[in-house]
């Protein structure tokens, strides 16, 4: 019987609750779902709580596991490739300029991603005699456009590898993604020595989407940039970059997963924190359906 006594005793035993506690929890149920979470997080945050950047990174982490490797990876078209079967003085000037610490090496065309190379690797270039840029290569690894980055991160830290390949349906390289990318998605941008606010990078051309034209906006693009690039005639007098033109539109400041028309345009907030917008994605709408909504 002790023994029984003892084990029901076990089995029933609860952390103590303060009176407090149990009075708050009958006002404010727990939160239900994702978005109520959020909405808690955010008054935590109005009433200083938690600080932005720890609300930020908190929302960050909730978008990872929303997104896959097409979001954010960098498109076919831009990436920065060696191609080995030129010879290393044709290809040396670009490692040098672009300063990456890692490059695809493709063979001929850019669907041939055979590897690779670590920038490191190539100083024994100039230190041995005889040097086979094929012999430095480490293996490629190959992800789907659908993959989300939650796995993503995991498999990076459990592989130890810093760079992926995204392939389309067809097997043809779509583009390549890092982890830092996928971190930056968390903590914000990691700019290093090597980064530059380069405003050829505030616009970026990405896949049509149903209506159209799509591109991704940093949200410290200028509207002047904007202007010229999209051909649109946004007004600079109240503000001067396109994350202050949405916020005006909001009267408020924006936050991930708002979607709204300006214009022929459709604006979806695609990273934000509770300060500013970061990126935005931003699509040509027909003429037709050229009106203003919030």
């Amino acid at each position: 019987m002790p023994e029984h006594s003892s084990s029901v005793k076990s089995f029933d035993a609860k952390p103590h609750r303060s009176l407090f506690e149990r009075l708050t929890a009958l006002i404010s149920p727990e939160p239900e779902n994702r978005a109520e979470l959020l909405d808690v997080l955010q008054d935590a945050h109005e009433r200083n709580l938690i600080d932005a950047d720890a609300l930020s990174m908190i929302e960050g982490v909730f978008q990872v596991s929303d997104l896959s490797a097409r979001d954010i990876m960098v498109p076919r078209s831009q990436m920065d490739v060696i191609d080995i079967t030129k010879p290393i003085e044709e290809w040396m000037p670009e490692v040098l300029s672009t300063a990456h610490s890692r490059f695809p090496a493709i063979e001929g065309e850019r669907d041939k991603v055979i590897g690779v190379l670590l920038a490191k690797d190539l100083l024994r270039y100039y230190a041995e005699d005889s040097f086979d840029v094929r012999d430095m290569l480490r293996p490629a690894v190959f992800i789907p456009e659908s993959k989300r980055l939650n796995v993503l991160l995991r498999d990076f830290r459990a592989n130890r590898n810093h760079m992926a390949i995204v392939v389309d349906e067809y097997g043809g390289v779509a583009g390549l993604i890092t982890i830092e990318d996928v971190l930056e998605q968390i903590v914000g941008d990691i700019e290093d020595e090597y980064d530059f606010d380069e405003e050829e990078d505030n616009i970026l051309a990405i896949e049509a989407g149903a209506h159209g034209a799509r591109w991704r906006i940093k949200g410290l693009t200028e509207i002047e940039q904007f202007n010229e690039m999209l051909g649109t005639d946004f007004s600079d007098e109240d503000v001067d970059t396109i994350g202050g033109l949405v916020a005006n539109h909001l009267s408020r400041v924006p936050r991930k997963g708002d979607a709204f028309n300006i214009k022929n345009f459709h604006f979806e907030v695609q990273r934000a924190d509770p300060r500013q917008v970061h990126v935005l994605l931003v699509e040509k709408l027909p003429e037709v359906q050229s009106v203003e909504e919030a």
